[in-house]
């Protein structure tokens, strides 16, 4: 089984964090921003990522700190679960329609992390989520797991749609390159490695 756990304790945040790449898509989420949990939900579910997540931060502060951290502890968790890369797919791409909005994900699991995002928000805020917490939740788990993630919203007027829709695209995309192909012997990469 390709699971992890992860702890990051700083002075903002306190983390507990497994994940299992092999999962049903059970989840436990405790962020202490609910919109936030009903995200990792969305990721767990169409991830079939089995998702457990106890965090105290610093919310009395805003919530930067706390959706940054946990981020960056998801990343580093799928890198580590992920070991050596041999035999997994690598790339993922999937739209999303919610409603109104298209969105759309494609990253490669290439150890080169880079992030690009098209899109943006109407809102300040969905509940206790700053909008502009969003992507920067994408690029920190991008940095941390080493992945070229490229996410845009093609077009949408709901903050809400847009910002789930990203969630429901980015499950379906990373399970996708997680997923192991039968007939790869080794790593999806003519260098030898990733």
């Amino acid at each position: 089984m390709r699971k992890v756990s992860k702890q990051r304790n700083t002075r903002e945040t306190k983390i507990q964090l497994t994940i299992n790449l092999d999962g049903s898509g059970k989840v436990a989420a405790n962020s202490g921003i609910n919109y936030l949990d009903h995200m990792l939900e969305q990721l767990a579910f169409h991830g079939l990522f089995d998702l457990e997540l106890q965090c105290e931060g610093d919310l009395e502060v805003d919530c930067h700190h706390t959706v940054e951290d946990i981020s960056l502890t998801l990343g580093a968790a799928v890198l580590e679960a992920l070991g050596d890369k041999q035999g997994i797919i690598r790339y993922g791409q999937m739209y999303v329609p919610m409603d109104e909005t298209l969105v759309r994900t494609v990253l490669d699991l290439s150890g080169r992390p880079d992030f690009t995002f098209q899109g943006e928000f109407r809102q300040l805020a969905i509940g206790a989520l700053d909008t502009q917490m969003i992507p920067h939740f994408f690029k920190s788990f991008a940095i941390a797991s080493k992945t070229t993630l490229h996410m845009a919203i093609l077009y949408g007027e709901n903050d809400h749609h847009k910002c789930e829709g990203l969630f429901k695209s980015f499950a379906r995309a990373l399970r996708q390159a997680t997923a192991l192909d039968s007939r790869r012997a080794g790593v999806t990469s003519t260098k030898g490695m990733l």
